[in-house]
């Protein structure tokens, strides 16, 4: 796989779980990695001083994405840093289950800024400041393609990102910018909490395990190498078969 030396990556949501592992696998590739974190100062630090300390660059940057003001800043501050952008990692994002008759209008609203209106924003920003060439790769679920009870407002808010990456794919395509879905399965994260949900992502994979990150920033790496840029507009599964 091609090297992502002289490369800059912002990855949202990066103190911990999946964009912990995405950073870390991008920052071992070679690129420069802005680790985006809303609250957890303290895990971002660590983040960025693990990178560090095996030679890599980074720079953790406070955001919340569901705020544009802050989606802005995030990429000011990236600019200001490193002068360039070329890969973005839309991985901030929140989960819960409730029966659609439970969903309360703060509730669904907080859902949707930060999984897909914050996503949204972030693309706008990468469009107008990533070199051409450059990469965008959105973090949803298998769960789109899955109908479980108490999942609407997750599951719909992450089908939107679905679609913001087929038509973003199409218009960035001039520029040879890739946008593309990659859809974690059932994964080692602190969104998987529930002894129930383990239960049914080990019973649910082929392969009779839950993911890791690692196995995700694999995919997420390969994606945004230069080996992959005859990918766009497409989603691709992650979970270990559960989404067939």
């Amino acid at each position: 796989m091609s090297t992502l030396e002289q490369k800059v990556a912002i990855v949202t949501g990066a103190s911990r779980g999946i964009g912990r592992g995405i950073a870390e696998r991008l920052a071992k590739d070679g690129a420069s990695v802005v680790v985006n974190y809303t609250q957890s100062a303290d895990e971002a630090k660590k983040v960025v001083a693990g990178i560090e300390g095996r030679g890599g660059k980074a720079l953790a940057v406070q955001a919340d994405v569901s705020k544009v003001a802050d989606v802005r800043r995030l990429f000011q501050e990236t600019q200001k840093a490193f002068g360039r952008l070329d890969i973005l990692i839309n991985n901030a994002g929140i989960f819960w289950a409730k029966p659609i008759s439970d969903v309360g209008e703060e509730e669904y609203d907080r859902m949707f800024s930060v999984n897909a209106k914050g996503q949204f924003f972030a693309m706008q920003e990468a469009a107008k400041r990533m070199a051409d060439g450059g990469r965008i790769v959105n973090i949803s679920t298998g769960g789109t393609r899955l109908a479980f009870p108490g999942i609407s407002a997750y599951g719909g808010a992450k089908s939107a990102l679905e679609y913001f990456t087929r038509v973003a794919a199409k218009e960035l395509g001039a520029r040879r910018i890739t946008v593309n879905t990659v859809s974690p399965g059932y994964t080692e994260t602190d969104m998987l909490s529930d002894p129930q949900f383990r239960t049914i992502g080990v019973q649910a994979s082929p392969l009779g395990r839950l993911g890791t990150p690692q196995d995700i920033a694999n995919v997420v790496a390969f994606i945004v190498s230069d080996e992959a840029g005859w990918i766009t507009g497409d989603t691709i599964q992650a979970g270990g078969g559960v989404a067939m």
